[in-house]
């Protein structure tokens, strides 16, 4: 088996921003020269997520008022207290949906479903320079 690594680099808006990576993944796959595997797609830190979605402009605003209504920005959190930069609520919703996914490929393809994108949240207070890694492994 081989293991390629990408690192993707992102200028995100915060606060709920969402960048679609699929195209970016997908390039991934290709430069790496394998055809069938697994791909794993990881944020590291502790306020931005991986996941997929139907990057749609309605389910996209559906997501983000999910999560306002539970998760909301302005209640008392501890991290906040402790810290005082007032992204408790960030941390939370990154917690929840998760740093990474797994995808498995074939014939140089991610096997998604029809309406199926992978996406980069970025549940922080204010814009960020994030690194994305994409790691592939297979043959």
């Amino acid at each position: 088996m081989a293991v390629s690594t990408k690192i993707l680099n992102l200028e995100t808006k915060g606060n709920l921003d969402i960048v679609d990576l699929t195209a970016r993944v997908s390039d991934a796959i290709e430069i790496s020269g394998m055809t069938s595997g697994l791909i794993n797609v990881f944020v590291p830190g502790a306020t931005g997520s991986i996941t997929t979605v139907e990057n749609e402009s309605g389910l996209l605003h559906d997501l983000k008022h999910t999560f306002d209504r539970l998760i909301p920005e302005n209640v008392g959190y501890e991290h906040n207290e402790r810290w005082g930069d007032g992204n408790g609520h960030s941390h939370v919703r990154a917690s929840i949906l998760g740093p990474s996914i797994t995808i498995p490929f074939s014939d140089g393809k991610m096997l998604l479903g029809t309406w199926q994108q992978v996406v980069f949240v970025d549940f922080d207070t204010r814009p960020r320079q994030r690194e994305v890694i994409v790691q592939i492994v297979g043959e």
